[in-house]
């Protein structure tokens, strides 16, 4: 179901466009135009699905406020660089939107990663299939962030914005489009979520074309039971740090 790359070699040139954007584009167009055979436009999930976000997107946000507070104040004495990380996701339809995470790597990132400050595909590519492997971008800090899944807190910001949903498929990135080769069709007829399949099944213990297929399967068996379901198993998933690198 995913198409098929290659977890070592990357490139490392600075030019900010390539050969392997060429193919993403390509992928991106014709999954955009093949999403709207794959309908989500049910009234429960335009609109109680929303609510439950707004709701419990509401609760989280009071509740994480403080702990917040403090992992931002870690941040900033720890390592220099600004507290929060945005960087350009692809959602629903193919709306482009920021996403909202804690930093947790060095200011020069690009200079520990071995790639230029404008990465090529391939360099985006490697570094987002490749995390079970030591990363040197990430500071001490954002290692214990990322273990507990403590950096994705700011995206309860996405998710009351509506650029996200509490449960989805993960968020990618454009150069990601590619490698969800036929499938691609069904993460844009989603939202993406803050938790979903993957993040309760293994997480980066999975194979990628693995993540593509749960993709594929929640939006294809989506319910609001599934939500809840999945929802359920968010918790003891983060508790376990199963697969967070």
């Amino acid at each position: 179901m995913g198409a098929s790359y290659s977890k070592s070699g990357y490139e490392t040139g600075c030019a900010p466009f390539g050969p392997e954007l060429v193919t993403t584009q390509a992928a991106f167009e014709q999954g955009a135009s093949a999403a709207a055979e794959i309908s989500l436009d049910l009234w429960r999930y335009l609109y109680v699905k929303r609510v439950i976000d707004l709701l419990l997107g509401s609760v989280m946000l009071v509740a994480f406020l403080v702990p917040g507070l403090l992992i931002a104040v870690l941040i900033a004495l720890t390592s220099t660089g600004a507290v929060f990380y945005r960087e350009e996701r692809i959602g629903r339809n193919g709306r482009r939107f920021r996403i909202w995470k804690f930093r947790t790597m060095y200011a020069d990132s690009w200079r520990r990663g071995g790639t230029a400050p404008y990465q090529s595909s391939g360099a985006i590519l490697h570094w987002r299939t490749a995390k079970r492997l030591r990363d040197p971008r990430i500071t001490a800090v954002g290692r214990v962030l990322r273990s507990w899944s403590l950096d994705e807190l700011p995206q309860v910001i996405n998710v009351l914005n509506g650029e996200m949903s509490l449960v989805g498929p993960r968020p990618i990135v454009h150069a990601e489009c590619a490698l969800y080769a036929d499938s691609l069709p069904f993460y844009l007829a989603a939202v993406p979520g803050l938790s979903g399949l993957w993040q309760v099944s293994g997480r980066c213990d999975l194979e990628y074309e693995d993540r593509v297929a749960l993709d594929a399967r929640y939006v294809s068996n989506w319910s609001l039971r599934s939500d809840l379901a999945i929802l359920l198993r968010t918790l003891p998933a983060v508790l376990s740090r199963e697969g967070a690198y």
